[in-house]
């Protein structure tokens, strides 16, 4: 067993394989429409832990929220290590991404059970792929030092009428950068749901036996979220990454059962539901 095996194994449920990981690094991206639901951080982070998601996904700045709080068996902290400006409603003219100085060596220090880093790739902006894939790179070789698990997050974005980039969901954009994130060392992969969630498992067979996460995006209604969670479940995920769709509802605790339930338990859709309307 590798070193990084021995961490994600903080990360994984041992019966069930699989994982709920909850971003709350939402206030990283320097966007204001991000922060709904989070404005109150620590109250927010103190909701999550009470509810115990399998991870919940925090900064170097804000691990302490979590990190401070119950003992053994707190969620496991996933750390975010890099931050972009490709989210506000205007495109700026200048991009950049850049990851936090000795990100790994402060994950270890936070007791982080794995470190996350975008690879994006945005129209017409190929020094942002160049620099997410410089991200990867530094990462993975301060990850092999440190025996610390490195989740990349391949995310394919389009620009919209409006300006701003949206989410991707084209299977065969999604599948070769999923492909250059294993390549590149990935030890669990966040990727993007297709746009037909049957063609999953095709994302599934492109990450060679390295586990995908979904990521959650956007804030839909109930019945969406948890029919397109049942679906992609279904085609072999071994997770969820999801943030908006928990910490801007109305019952953040709820949610969180509720998808657990999903799962641990094989609980569909209907039965989600009916849990978030109990909790």
């Amino acid at each position: 067993m590798s070193d990084t095996a021995y961490r994600l194994r903080r990360l994984f449920n041992p019966q069930s394989g699989r994982c709920l990981d909850i971003a709350v690094d939402h206030g990283f991206f320097g966007q204001g429409g991000f922060l709904a639901g989070i404005e109150d951080l620590p109250a927010a982070v103190t909701t999550l832990v009470k509810a115990d998601p399998d991870a919940i996904q925090l900064t170097p700045g804000q691990a302490r929220l979590l990190q401070s709080q119950g003992g053994r068996s707190r969620p496991a902290l996933v750390m975010r290590t890099d931050v972009a400006n490709v989210y506000g409603s205007v495109l700026p003219d200048h991009m950049f991404s850049a990851i936090a100085p000795d990100a790994v060596l402060t994950a270890v220090r936070l007791d982080a059970a794995c470190v996350v880093v975008n690879l994006l790739d945005l129209p017409g902006r190929p020094e942002m792929r160049e620099a997410c894939i410089r991200n990867v790179m530094d990462l993975r070789q301060q990850c092999d030092l440190y025996g610390m698990p490195l989740m990349v997050e391949p995310l394919v974005m389009k620009e919209t009428a409006a300006g701003p980039y949206t989410v991707n969901g084209e299977l065969e954009l999604i599948i070769p950068v999923v492909r250059q994130a294993v390549e590149l060392g990935a030890d669990v992969i966040k990727a993007d749901p297709t746009d037909d969630p049957s063609d999953y498992h095709e994302v599934v067979r492109t990450a060679s036996g390295i586990p995908v996460l979904i990521r959650g995006g956007g804030r839909v209604s109930d019945e969406e979220i948890f029919a397109r969670t049942e679906a992609l479940l279904a085609q072999g995920a071994a997770g969820l990454v999801y943030g908006r769709n928990i910490i801007q509802h109305g019952n953040p605790a709820g949610m969180t059962r509720a998808l657990m339930a999903m799962l641990h338990e094989g609980a569909g859709a209907q039965r989600a539901l009916e849990i978030l309307h109990a909790s």
